[in-house]
């Protein structure tokens, strides 16, 4: 190989403000320095961002979430660092620029619902890729039809491996254990999860009478006598997985576990989960925890730095993404 081509050939990671703990581990995990980048917001509140080395030829992740972060950026700050952080790495010559997006904001708008009402994940695609991303690597999306709001590559990575080792080395009797899916909707990642753990799987019917308000109204499948694990991508308010758990403990079930990729952790829910029937939550690091999530005994954060690191290091050497998961 050429000394031009190694330099064309060379990553660079790089991180937006929302999540820099796990972009940092995610560069030890590939064995490299994250890379220096100057992001300031401007009196105006205007995001400015600028590379303190040189990014020419290089093959560039920017590691970001699309969250409310605890250094006060909310939702849009987060999504537009991102967009900024892409143009100025574009303009300064990348070989290719990827998108590392740990948490898809704007997700659960992903259709129609209602007459109109907007498509804000289709938006963010259509931004993302006006701004210049080449290639989107993502965990857990809402919904797997996302991809195809992109015309770019997109990396949809899971982070079901990270929770199944985890329950695995718990040593639970599969005779004893019930994967649970907290609606019709995630009976595709429950029965997933179940089949990966060998065990038995639950679902609970409910209805949504208002956004952010779930009545429980039936399970279907047995659930007394076991601990059940409630599965689901992303836990906002937390108060369908507070129901959830009360309903199955009221049909015996002895524990009530749950996990999700993304703790969004919105409004008062670190205090529903404090005062609910769970026992445990286990979560990734896609979104940082805020001081009160991290002190709170019912939740667990595991890492998906090993993963992501994994899969930016395939891209990288232009190798098998899928196998990662098949391994």
């Amino acid at each position: 190989m050429t000394a031009d081509m190694e330099k064309r050939k060379r990553m660079a990671v790089f991180s937006g403000s929302s999540n820099l703990k796990l972009a940092d581990e995610i560069a030890r995990e590939i064995g490299i320095s994250l890379g220096n980048v100057k992001l300031e917001k401007f009196a105006n509140g205007e995001i400015y961002a600028r590379y303190q080395e040189s990014v020419r030829g290089a093959d560039v992740f920017i590691v970001q979430s699309v969250c409310s972060s605890p250094n006060g950026f909310d939702v849009n700050d987060n999504l537009m660092e991102l967009l900024i952080m892409i143009d100025a790495a574009k303009r300064a010559s990348a070989h290719s620029v990827s998108a590392v997006i740990t948490h898809y904001g704007y997700a659960r708008q992903d259709r129609k619902a209602a007459p109109r009402e907007p498509i804000t994940a289709k938006l963010v695609a259509d931004l993302l890729t006006a701004a210049g991303a080449d290639n989107i690597i993502a965990i857990d999306l809402h919904q797997d039809a996302i991809q195809g709001f992109f015309d770019k590559p997109v990396n949809h990575m899971t982070a079901m491996p990270i929770f199944v080792d985890y329950y695995k080395n718990k040593g639970f009797d599969p005779d004893q254990l019930c994967v649970v899916s907290p609606d019709v909707g995630g009976v595709v990642r429950a029965r997933a999860m179940a089949k990966e753990l060998g065990v038995d799987l639950a679902i609970i019917d409910k209805r949504r009478p208002r956004a952010n308000v779930a009545e429980i109204m039936n399970i279907i499948g047995e659930v007394k006598g076991r601990t059940c694990v409630i599965t689901d991508d992303i836990v906002d308010t937390a108060g369908t997985l507070c129901n959830a758990a009360g309903a199955l403990k009221e049909r015996g079930a002895t524990r009530v576990l749950a996990y999700a990729a993304h703790p969004v952790f919105s409004g008062n829910a670190i205090e529903r989960i404090k005062n609910s029937a769970l026992d445990e939550v286990v979560v990734t690091d896609t979104i940082p925890l805020r001081p009160e999530a991290q002190e709170c005994p019912k939740i667990r954060q595991l890492s998906c730095a090993p993963l992501v690191g994994e899969t930016i290091s395939r891209i990288a050497r232009e190798d098998s993404v899928s196998e990662l998961f098949n391994e």
